[in-house]
């Protein structure tokens, strides 16, 4: 070999490495997001939230001046950074309580209906009240049902462990007449369950002093209507990326009308704001993006139950998955991913992705059943595979979990859930930075490639076989 060939040889292997060291240098576009969203850029948004909540009447709940303020906003921060933007409308029945009681001959309590149930008669029913014993688990199983006549009875049910829905369903399953689930922590519960026979809830209080009287005779009243209002939600999507394989992460907008939610849940759509702006609107990810803002989850999961059966079964297959934040900066925080049982297929691989993160962190994380409680059960329902993260609202955390998340033990960890006080000081920081990087992770891991959820072993999985 000459002197010259062997110098252009040498020339060219370092070129080569140089160029093999260029390409290994390049950031994965995953960690690069991650590490460019920040806590202090997302509680920018949650400031806005909070100041539309306090100019607004105190709140953003659904069909109020401060919701529609809070969709302004995020669309203006979208638009503004060049996200072709749109805020369609859908329909939200305002339930407005006309008469709830229930009546002893010695006491009246007051009492909330239930949406979407019957009405009673005017002037009530009279019935026999049979409480279900307050075991671990109140009326979530049908034996707890066993031993008493329900039928045609009220059955009166404390809130805990299960769904209202399972404790409603298998009080009609006995026969009841009617059903009062009454709270387990102080506040009032206005809920909507979809059934056959009239419901209420009660206070903590009420429900203790009619448990006592269980056996008597009591007159029961519960009537309400529906106003007709329309809401909007928030949808963006990138400009870029595989229109047929979307990856669509969401979060809800609206908070309860108690107060301005900040953790529930203006902390997860400030994150998924964070997380949009920082990705921007022409991303060089393979999938295309859909960020969406949800309107009256609290009242229903109403605007993604009306987004998703607005879907075409095409429009469905072109959703490659749904990724789900419902408070990520709870102040005595957790680290859940959802777990729940039966998800559709892929659902597994995001619980891991999500897992995958944390650990990297040594943050330990846990599996939550959400059981569909958030508007990813819009898209389960569908067949889409879902999953998401979630920071704790009225689970107590436990020494086990306070050892190694810290916070305190015996506590809930948001104390003020759905409550007043779920303002800008019941935000933990640290938390929300971390959930917001992860979120910002495993949205754009989804954006390269969605492999692992379609059953396809990713490349990382390939090469590790190779």
């Amino acid at each position: 070999m000459s002197v010259r060939k062997a110098s252009a040889a040498v020339a060219l292997a370092s070129a080569t490495l140089l160029l093999a060291s260029t390409a290994s240098a390049a950031p994965d576009p995953a960690q690069d997001l991650s590490n460019r969203v920040s806590a202090e850029s997302t509680n920018r948004h949650l400031i806005a939230f909070q100041r539309i909540a306090d100019t607004h009447g105190g709140n953003r709940a659904a069909t109020t001046t401060g919701y529609n303020a809070s969709v302004d906003y995020v669309a203006g921060q979208l638009r503004n950074a060049g996200f072709d933007v749109t805020t369609p409308e859908f329909e939200v029945k305002e339930k407005v309580n006309d008469a709830g009681r229930a009546t002893t001959p010695d006491a009246t309590y007051d009492l909330i209906p239930f949406g979407d149930t019957p009405n009673t008669p005017d002037g009530g029913f009279t019935a026999p009240l049979r409480a279900v014993a307050e075991d671990g688990t109140p009326g979530c199983e049908a034996t707890d049902f066993e031993g008493q006549d329900f039928k045609n009875a009220i059955a009166l049910i404390r809130r805990g462990t299960c769904t209202f829905v399972a404790k409603y369903e298998n009080a009609v399953k006995a026969g009841a007449k009617a059903v009062i689930i009454s709270n387990n922590v102080d506040g009032e519960l206005d809920l909507r369950i979809p059934g056959t026979i009239p419901g209420a809830t009660a206070s903590k209080a009420a429900g203790t002093a009619l448990a006592a009287k269980s056996g008597q005779q009591v007159t029961l009243e519960l009537r309400h209507h529906n106003v007709i209002h329309h809401d909007r939600n928030v949808i963006a999507q990138t400009k870029t990326g595989r229109k047929d394989n979307v990856v669509v992460a969401g979060a809800h907008l609206d908070s309860v009308h108690d107060g301005p939610g900040m953790n529930d849940n203006g902390s997860g759509s400030a994150a998924l704001l964070e997380v949009a702006l920082k990705m921007g609107a022409k991303p060089k990810l393979g999938n295309a993006v859909r960020f969406t803002w949800w309107g009256a989850e609290e009242a229903g999961l109403i605007g993604s139950k009306a987004y998703a059966a607005g879907l075409t079964f095409e429009q469905q297959l072109g959703i490659a998955l749904y990724l789900n934040f419902d408070m990520v900066g709870s102040p005595n925080p957790g680290y859940f991913v959802y777990n729940d049982p039966g998800l559709p297929y892929g659902s597994k691989h995001i619980e891991q992705a999500f897992a995958d993160f944390y650990n990297k962190k040594n943050l330990g994380p846990e599996g939550l059943n959400v059981r569909g409680a958030s508007d990813y059960g819009s898209f389960t329902a569908l067949g889409i595979p879902a999953g998401g993260i979630i920071s704790g609202g009225g689970e107590v955390k436990t020494e086990a979990q306070a050892a190694k998340w810290g916070g305190t033990a015996n506590v809930q960890m948001d104390p003020c859930y759905h409550r007043a006080c779920d303002h800008l000081g019941n935000i933990n920081r640290e938390a929300l930075g971390r959930n917001v990087s992860a979120a910002a992770f495993v949205i754009a891991s989804y954006a390269q490639s969605t492999e692992g959820v379609n059953g396809v072993p990713s490349r990382v999985e390939r090469a590790r076989m190779r």
